[in-house]
């Protein structure tokens, strides 16, 4: 039985965290969110010890560990911004450390993660649950077998509803999240990046707070996407299950749905992590790169190639 700690317990992934935890049989010692509404906990591990402050988070570990008790894995699933500082803080620990995407929002923070990794003889595994889902699988085996030398044609379009809240929140915030493409994109760009190698060609063709869209070219692909939070978009598409979600992956003319199955997924990614096959710093590293490239980069004017819904845009 492997011990537990996790950042962000009140957060919305927490419970996917906490169930994969309970599933296989492990143990939560302790948990810390800076709000206390946590109460979900009690479904899961009801004993387990709580904080709302971070340093007496951090006393209550070094102290357990000093008594003999060893945390064998600290969970993070705190904002994107917050993840570099609590990710150093496992690895100082000698712990460690399961982290929610991205592991951090600037390259070069990567980097010095590897460092720590050595010196203190821990480990950094980030879930990248896409990777596990049986179509996703099935689509990168079938293009890693085609041989012939071309590219697939792909458009990727994600529109996910989000109330006023969200650009209040950390969320909202292109420091604290990273924007829109890193805190909703960087699944899909880790998935493209998994399933048709890497990146080379990152074209931004609109950015703004809620929508962005642009044009990856990678290894084996041209992917033209667009991603948004304005409803708007959902409501001009045939959405039959009238969902707050539309989603669609289309390779030449064929549409890919991966819309269900994910609901075992964050067991799965902790059952490989537990079998020493998690998924590492250098897994996240090119879906990290591109969504900076995506937040830094100049807007490409007249682009040759780009996803359809540029043309409903305006441009600011």
């Amino acid at each position: 039985m492997k011990k537990f700690a996790i950042i962000g317990i009140g957060g919305y992934i927490a419970s996917r965290h906490l169930k994969a935890i309970k599933d296989l049989n492990h143990e939560l010692v302790v948990a810390m969110d800076i709000t206390d509404s946590v109460g979900m906990i009690d479904q899961f591990f009801p004993e387990t010890e709580f904080f709302t402050n971070f340093k007496e988070f951090s006393n209550f570990i070094k102290h357990y560990n000093e008594i003999g008790k060893k945390i064998d894995y600290l969970v993070i699933c705190s904002p994107n911004y917050l993840h570099f500082s609590q990710i150093k803080f496992g690895l100082q620990n000698s712990i460690d450390v399961i982290c929610e995407k991205p592991l951090v929002l600037v390259p070069n923070q990567l980097d010095i993660l590897k460092k720590l990794e050595k010196k203190f003889c821990a480990k950094v595994f980030s879930i990248l649950q896409l990777r596990l889902h049986p179509q996703i699988l099935a689509l990168h085996n079938k293009v890693k077998e085609n041989t012939i030398n071309t590219k697939y044609n792909v458009k990727l379009t994600y529109i996910t509803s989000r109330g006023k809240w969200y650009a209040k929140s950390w969320k909202g915030s292109d420091i604290k999240s990273g924007g829109l493409a890193t805190n909703i994109g960087v699944h899909f760009y880790d998935m493209l990046n998994y399933i048709f190698g890497n990146v080379l060609k990152n074209e931004v063709h609109y950015r703004d707070q809620s929508t962005a869209c642009g044009f990856l070219e990678y290894e084996k692909a041209n992917v033209s996407w667009f991603l948004s939070i304005n409803s708007s978009f959902i409501k001009s598409q045939k959405n039959k299950n009238k969902s707050s979600i539309f989603r669609s992956i289309k390779i030449e003319d064929q549409e890919i749905d991966f819309s269900e199955g994910f609901e075992k997924l964050h067991t799965l990614s902790y059952e490989k992590i537990l079998n020493g096959k998690g998924y590492g710093i250098e897994n996240s590293r090119e879906a990290i790169e591109t969504t900076f490239g995506i937040r830094n980069s100049s807007l490409t004017e007249q682009p040759k190639k780009f996803h359809p819904y540029l043309k409903k845009l305006k441009r600011t």
